[in-house]
């Protein structure tokens, strides 16, 4: 197996339907990730070794999720230098408000990149333009997405103008 480039990390099992279209989108990408369930509050000392361990290893970007108090995104970057992206979870009674503001509000010094709630699609595109700032290949490929994305937007707007004339 390929040395995964990515971590996916996200504190309960129950948030994989919120990071399964991170590990999709980087798939889609050719870049490899290994997915586990390492809490911050109930598997700390395994966290904290997994995130020395896998930097050791060559992940060069972490993805962390959770939902409530969020504290795995920023226990991940107490222990890295590596860049790490949060990925706030939806969960009641705030819908995802607790996780995004635990996430987002990190002390000077130990930065998270924070996406939008339940957007890791958005934290696997991040992924992949950090690490397509030294690789060619995934800088052509990543091109080639936003191009993708403009003529989607393009071919919306025409059939939406010709709609508005109809």
């Amino acid at each position: 197996m390929t040395q995964p480039r990515v971590a996916i990390l996200m504190g309960s099992d129950s948030d994989w339907p919120s990071l399964e279209p991170a590990a999709k989108m980087l798939k889609d990408f050719g870049v490899s990730a290994e997915v586990r369930v390492l809490s911050a509050h109930r598997s700390p000392a395994q966290l904290r070794q997994y995130v020395e361990r896998a930097a050791r290893q060559g992940v060069a970007v972490f993805i962390a999720a959770a939902g409530g108090a969020a504290h795995l995104a920023g226990a991940v970057a107490a222990h890295t230098i590596r860049p790490v992206i949060g990925v706030p979870v939806s969960i009641p009674p705030l819908d995802g408000l607790d996780s995004l503001l635990s996430t987002v509000q990190m002390p000077r010094g130990v930065p998270v990149a924070t996406v939008a709630i339940g957007n890791s699609a958005n934290a696997a595109i991040l992924a992949v333009q950090i690490l397509a700032v030294h690789d060619g290949a995934l800088r052509t490929r990543l091109a080639a997405y936003k191009r993708a994305l403009t003529k989607q937007c393009l071919q919306a707007d025409r059939a939406l103008q010709k709609r508005m004339r109809a």
